[in-house]
């Protein structure tokens, strides 16, 4: 059994956990696992002709090379944002670019390319007789592509938003909350001796779980998600409130990079249209710091964690649920069991259909977690309920 892994999308601590449980277990299997260098990129931009392109993409893993990874953030095996399905010509290797026949066959609808033939003969070529896919929604989004082609594709869920659907966790979510914790406790220090309203901007651009837990757990004042669009007027009169109420005048809210204002609110306050698609100058947290600034006259900071919440050493509980997960997906190589995630579901580890994980989108219970009004976290009742409010 010749098993290949690669890591895809944004890095997240628990990822090398993963890596090296994958690794020892099929070691003792007898099966042999690869790396794939750079995610999906290292299969498309592998040149079978080059025998400099096997170094540059490809990497032999044993016990001994994997041996202390877990211990440290981020991924061995780099990653990268490619998807082979949906290429703009830039992104194509040079040694693929020029290929009247390829470029011809692969051309999409959209003017992008599709060079997943390529990518299928990278894989043929290696003899890999198993792919695992260690990502977020668009690695599992191309994982489940190949596994329609015919590919034996295993997919182990990993994002700081916790967003794939099918799963109530993934690799990345519990070392993010923590830190979002921790920092927004350590801001409280600067927000009150200086007497500031303070916003600090949390990842989240399509679902605000990360925001919401964080909030919950260190006890901000507010909490904007992506799910609830947001009154500029009201929020601000609430921090006026929650500043004045606190015996160190200072108020603190939090917000998910993809929340957004209702209506036109935003091109009325800062002449600019936010959409949380990540192409604006301003992110939604520095232009609600202008927003707030003007409509209050108060000194208000906005503060930005982004990378700080997936950098460093795993938590306790990414390296377990890295462990568990790498454990589950060799399992599963072992019981010929293949396109399919590896998921916990109400705290009991499971696999889902690809096709299943695709389907729909994963987005706060807003009955149930949050309030509209007062834009915070409300946890109505926790009987019956998951760990993770999921």
């Amino acid at each position: 059994m010749h098993i290949g892994i690669l890591t895809g999308g944004g890095d997240a601590p628990g990822i090398n956990a993963c890596i090296k449980t994958i690794v020892t277990i099929s070691a003792e299997r007898g099966y042999r696992v690869t790396g794939i260098r750079r995610g999906w990129n290292g299969l498309l931009a592998f040149d079978a002709s080059d025998p400099s392109s096997r170094e540059e993409h490809i990497v032999g893993l044993d016990a001994q090379t994997v041996r202390r990874i877990d211990r440290t953030g981020g991924t061995l095996l780099h990653t990268s944002r490619i998807h082979p399905g949906n290429l703009k010509k830039k992104e194509i290797p040079p040694f693929l670019r020029n290929s009247p026949e390829l470029m011809g066959s692969g051309l999409r609808h959209s003017g992008n390319f599709d060079l997943t033939d390529h990518v299928l003969g990278t894989i043929d070529t290696l003899g890999l007789d198993v792919l695992i896919v260690i990502g977020g929604d668009d690695t599992i989004g191309y994982a489940e592509h190949l596994s329609r082609k015919g590919v034996k594709v295993i997919a182990v869920p990993k994002t700081m938003d916790n967003d794939v659907y099918g799963t109530d966790y993934c690799v990345g979510f519990g070392t993010a909350v923590t830190r979002s914790v921790q920092y927004i406790h350590q801001l409280r220090t600067s927000s009150g001796s200086h007497e500031r309203i303070t916003i600090v901007e949390l990842f989240g651009r399509s679902t605000g779980e990360t925001c919401l837990i964080s909030s919950y757990l260190a006890g901000v004042d507010r909490a904007l998600i992506p799910e609830v669009p947001f009154d500029p007027e009201t929020l601000a009169d609430y921090l006026i409130e929650d500043k004045a109420a606190n015996p160190s005048r200072y108020a603190m809210l939090t917000i998910s990079e993809g929340a957004r204002m209702v209506g036109s609110k935003m091109i009325e306050y800062c002449g600019r249209r936010y959409d949380g698609d990540g192409d604006e100058t301003a992110s939604i947290g520095q232009l609600t710091r202008e927003t707030i600034s003007m409509l209050t006259g108060q000194d208000v900071i906005c503060q930005p964690l982004g990378y700080l919440m997936r950098s460093g050493i795993p938590d306790a509980l990414d390296l377990m649920v890295g462990f568990n997960f790498a454990q589950l997906a060799v399992e599963l190589i072992a019981g010929q069991r293949f396109g399919v995630m590896v998921a916990l579901q109400k705290g009991l580890y499971t696999a889902v259909p690809l096709e299943e994980v695709s389907s729909s989108t994963k987005q706060v219970d807003i009955s149930e977690l949050y309030d509209l009004r007062y834009y915070r976290p409300k946890m109505r009742s926790v009987m019956g309920k998951p760990m993770f409010l999921y």
